[in-house]
């Protein structure tokens, strides 16, 4: 299943790797950042988290929230969390079922038992607007951003 550009975004309410309850109701009224990576530590995944925390500033200035999500279970996105140094919520998706409403599961071109990297650009409605899907990690946070300053100004 793949969720439809225009359309709600899948609706969701889960616990992230530091307790915190993460909602997507509960964010109505901010643009949210959902990035999808595969797998929490690696090179890619390191780079592209890092890369959000620090255009962290920028999104929350522009109302955004920013959520990381694998399907890596909670203590090792915690352990991602701590050796990145992040602050945003990361959830885990032990049972796919955000990766698969959100038609990323199978990284690798399905072959793998985990999330392919994309990121999604939800409006203060709730209505997912735009999607990034690019294997390069470096990229994710620099085009969200920049797709947000052009949908929130203009």
């Amino acid at each position: 299943m793949k969720p439809v550009l225009n359309q709600p975004a899948p609706e969701f309410t889960r616990r992230s790797d530091d307790g915190r309850t993460v909602s997507l109701s509960a964010l109505r009224g901010q643009w949210v950042i959902l990035y999808f990576y595969p797998r929490a530590s690696s090179p890619g995944c390191s780079i592209e988290a890092r890369r959000f925390e620090a255009a962290l500033p920028e999104f929350e200035r522009l109302n955004a929230a920013v959520i990381g999500i694998s399907t890596d279970t909670e203590a090792h996105q915690a352990h991602f969390r701590d050796t990145c140094g992040l602050s945003h919520p990361l959830i885990p998706d032990g049972d796919k079922e955000l990766c698969r409403a959100y038609g990323v599961f199978g990284g690798l071109g399905g072959l793998l038992n985990m999330a392919s990297r994309a990121t999604f650009l939800i409006d203060p409605e709730g209505v997912l607007i735009y999607e990034h899907r690019s294997g390069n990690p470096t990229a994710h946070a620099s085009v969200m951003l920049q797709e947000l300053e052009r949908r929130a100004r203009g």
